[in-house]
């Protein structure tokens, strides 16, 4: 079982999403929250594998709030569920160390989708949103993967694919030990923290658009 933590102020929309998520075999909801604040602390009493966490809050956002919590709970997976996709919103809460980012006029069964994606260790970034961040970057010169080998450089498309370490061992006919070992030093050469971020850095330098 997936355990689930859903954060957002909006009653009907926390409500409905809870209900739609319940009749879901593999998805066990251990609790909710109305604030940032209230679901910084029920998620680090909880620790649930996946959180939906709302950015527009009044007491503390849902940016803070997945800052303290990754802060003292590293491996909780939290996707960010909004109606916002600008700038001031997007890569703040990727820096906070959000997981994925979706809109909130995602489907029900895309919510499932992303939360299921998420426990497995796969990150999804609305197409919106992955718009948005090479639109912003489209002058910024970023060349850090030029530091990379040619097997590391293919496996950060793969990581840019949303792929995980044992789909990329298979495409590219390599033990997951190897798989591991180039993702931490792609993670160290290009300076980002973990997988969510170093997507995010295919986007913004539109490396997958360039393989094409």
């Amino acid at each position: 079982m997936i355990r689930v933590i859903v954060v957002d102020d909006h009653d009907i929309v926390r409500k409905g999403i809870i209900s739609y998520l319940q009749t879901d075999e593999a998805i066990d909801v251990v609790g909710q929250a109305s604030s940032g604040n209230e679901g910084a602390k029920l998620i680090l009493e909880e620790k649930p594998d996946v959180v939906l966490m709302d950015l527009m809050m009044d007491d503390g956002n849902g940016i803070e709030a997945t800052k303290q919590v990754i802060d003292n709970y590293p491996s909780c997976k939290i996707i960010i569920l909004t109606s916002y996709y600008d700038d001031e919103q997007v890569f703040p809460a990727i820096e906070a160390g959000a997981f994925s980012y979706i809109l909130k006029t995602s489907s029900a069964p895309e919510i499932v989708a992303a939360i299921k994606k998420a426990a497995r260790g796969e990150n999804v970034i609305e197409p919106k949103v992955a718009t948005k961040m090479m639109s912003s970057f489209r002058t910024e010169k970023r060349k850090a993967h030029e530091e990379l080998t040619d097997r590391e450089l293919e496996v950060l498309l793969c990581v840019g694919n949303g792929m995980t370490n044992q789909e990329i061992s298979e495409k590219l006919y390599i033990g997951i030990k190897t798989v591991k070992t180039h993702v931490s030093n792609i993670l160290s050469k290009l300076e980002v923290n973990d997988r969510t971020q170093a997507a995010v850095y295919v986007h913004r330098n539109q490396l997958l658009k360039q393989e094409d």
